[in-house]
């Protein structure tokens, strides 16, 4: 029987009537090593050295610390959308949703040392819904730890079991979009649902329902905490207008194997692009 705040670690696919039951109970799930080191050395490579994450989206946290956000929406011929397409990512997303998934978008977060910002307390339904014309909660996210995660650095925390009290309304918060903060003190202390810090060593994948509450800390450590979140809507869950906010509507996803990740990993690596010297 699983203790409380056991983490599931199988990377076995398909999965287990055990895991999908930890999902669908706790409203995430973690899985150990389900990337191996060599994926993850040109994942985190090709990133720190990518000039477009110089220019990733700036957001505040509450005490005015920048929280910074690079975003895709599509799929791309790049090292970042092969995870997304990863076609073991995507089976275990499909097992725990129980329909077909697509592409919502993919996103890296990046906590620099010292100075890296927090998220506020949100559920990724909480603005899904308001922005992006999604009526049912079918929806999940896949975070992968680039760099290793815990409390020092700012690993995500989640609330355990939240998913099942339905969307909580969202408001401002500095620059951010965060839960009502009532609503969310009494999961805590009245409900009294667990509040979990969930440490990720890099090529580790935490699966978390899109009303599963979470939030993360200020970087205050000398080391970064970047993360690859991949983001997936059900069929059955298309968004009903097809407005100009440049998430797109459903599209069957091409499902790419773990090759994929190392092919256009080698291809784009910085080595690969360095001038011969003479």
């Amino acid at each position: 029987m699983r203790k409380m705040g056991e983490l599931m670690t199988s990377t076995q696919t398909p999965l287990t009537a055990d895991q999908v039951h930890a999902f669908n109970d706790d409203g995430y799930l973690v899985f150990r090593q389900f990337f191996g080191l060599e994926q993850m050395q040109l994942l985190d490579d090709i990133a720190k050295a990518d000039k477009a994450m110089a220019d990733a989206d700036e957001l505040l946290d509450r005490d005015g610390a920048v929280s910074r956000i690079s975003c895709w929406n599509d799929v791309e011929d790049d090292i970042y959308s092969a995870f997304a397409c990863n076609e073991r990512i995507v089976a275990a997303s499909e097992q725990l949703m129980g329909d077909e998934v697509y592409h919502f978008h993919h996103k890296m977060i990046l906590k620099e040392p010292r100075v890296g910002g927090a998220w506020e307390w949100h559920q990724d339904f909480g603005y899904w819904y308001l922005e992006q014309h999604v009526l049912f909660p079918d929806m999940l996210s896949a975070a992968i730890a680039v760099d290793a995660a815990n409390q020092e650095n700012g690993c995500l925390q989640v609330l355990r079991g939240s998913h099942k009290c339905g969307r909580i309304e969202h408001g401002s918060v500095g620059g951010q979009t965060g839960a009502d903060m009532e609503k969310v003190q009494a999961l805590l202390d009245f409900y009294k649902l667990e509040h979990v810090y969930v440490a990720l060593d890099p090529g580790d994948v935490l699966f978390f329902h899109c009303n599963t509450l979470h939030r993360s800390e200020q970087n205050h450590s000398e080391r970064s905490r970047w993360s690859l979140i991949c983001c997936y809507n059900t069929r059955h869950n298309d968004k009903y207008v097809l407005a100009d906010d440049d998430h797109p509507a459903y599209r069957a996803l091409e499902r790419w194997p773990d090759e994929k990740v190392l092919e256009l990993g080698k291809r784009d690596h910085p080595l690969h692009h360095q001038p011969e010297t003479k």
